[in-house]
């Protein structure tokens, strides 16, 4: 039974209820449509008449974006000064005929794609098509870029990707929190239970995918950082070398991640006061599990389900108390944490730099590092080889 089915079951008829897109062949813009099954599990037509997105900014931060995509002009606002700087960066690492603006512009059309054609019935739509598009190169610095993104307008923003991150990611999170803007972030693709960031920081929503019969992908990695799962599997999405191309499939938490800022794009519109931790809690109360996976009996939040799959539609219409500031995930200390009066540091600090070069090292490159290879040549091919196999 297809997710779209089991949600049906579940809420009704109407629904109320490091860089990696595995993708298939190219596909035309009226086939696009057909295969964005998300927007059919969620009832996005009845969603909208709740909520667009309109007057919520989503921030973007990614390898690069195609801002001329037919199904997304007009959607983005103007990006860093830093932006085509970042771009070039980043560039440098990609394989043959690889674009740097793919990833991101198919977040970005997952978010707030407006399609095309008449009444915009073809190609790309996104989950809060209204939304606003801000985009932030993101390839070195996460730290510097979330805090940007804070400071030009931000309501939510999107990380779908892990890797070799310098800087402290983990304050910026702490300070967009602070701010009230909702910070969601991809579990990420290799299938370890290894503790990963920017998901691993306190303040970030951890997503991983999940696929039409709700059943979580087997590469979504595993661990106490997964808070919710999100279609992420074969769907459709905007990218490629023009600016009027798709891919038919795109796989992986990436998708998933988008597909969670936009549901909590359109919370923002409709419960503007709320806290990014209250944000959180309308996804998590109202997030649902297939029959086969109720039927495991599963404790939640678990490492491979988070508390389940979220249901924009009741999220949006079920009545359900704000709740604490601080909302049910992880927090980091300060204005909407419990332990708001100890301002100090955080029980669980985010890696250093050379720690996190670790982590994204060895299994994600498959390299056995031999001993007397010089500390230099290591990290140098593991920063290099990290952000080409970024996953999100």
């Amino acid at each position: 039974m297809r997710v779209t089915r089991t949600l049906r079951a579940t809420v009704g008829a109407a629904l109320t209820g490091a860089l990696l897109l595995a993708s298939g062949g190219t596909a035309s813009a009226d086939q696009v449509r057909k295969g964005q099954w998300p927007l059919e599990a969620f009832g996005a037509q009845q969603l909208w008449k709740e909520a667009t997105g309109k007057g919520v900014t989503v921030a973007v931060l990614d390898s690069g974006f195609r801002t001329t995509h037919q199904d997304l002009k007009g959607q983005f606002l103007p990006g860093p000064d830093f932006g085509k700087a970042t771009e070039a960066e980043g560039a440098k690492y990609l394989k043959p005929n690889e674009d740097i603006r793919d990833h991101g512009t198919a977040m970005a059309g997952i978010i707030a794609g407006h399609g095309h054609g008449p009444g915009g019935t073809e190609g790309v739509k996104g989950l809060a098509p209204d939304a606003k598009i801000l985009p932030v190169p993101e390839y070195k610095n996460s730290g510097q870029a979330t805090r940007w993104a804070v400071e030009h307008g931000a309501d939510v923003i999107n990380m779908s990707y892990g890797g070799d991150l310098e800087g402290d990611i983990c304050e910026s999170i702490h300070y967009a929190v602070e701010k009230g803007v909702v910070v969601v972030a991809a579990v990420g693709n290799d299938g370890w239970s290894k503790k990963t960031y920017p998901v691993g920081c306190p303040g970030a929503i951890g997503v991983g995918s999940v696929d039409q019969y709700g059943e979580a992908a087997s590469a979504n990695n595993y661990n106490s950082d997964t808070d919710l799962l999100a279609p992420g599997e074969k769907v459709s999405v905007a990218m490629g070398k023009s600016d009027s191309a798709y891919q038919t499939e795109a796989n992986g938490s990436s998708a998933a991640t988008a597909y969670v800022s936009a549901a909590a794009a359109l919370l923002k519109q409709k419960f503007p006061d709320l806290t990014p931790g209250q944000i959180a809690n309308r996804l998590v109360k109202t997030a649902g599990l297939a029959q086969a996976e109720k039927a495991k009996h599963l404790k939640l939040p678990d490492t491979h389900y988070g508390y389940g799959f979220i249901q924009p539609g009741p999220a949006l219409r079920r009545d359900i108390a704000a709740g604490p500031a601080q909302g049910p995930l992880p927090m980091p200390k300060g204005k909407y944490s419990e332990a708001s009066a100890d301002k100090g540091s955080d029980p669980n600090p985010p890696m250093g730099g050379k720690e996190k070069l670790a982590l994204f090292g060895g299994i994600g490159l498959g390299v056995l590092v031999v001993i007397g290879i010089v500390i230099g040549v290591v990290v140098s091919v593991r920063r290099r080889n990290s952000r080409n196999q970024a996953w999100g």
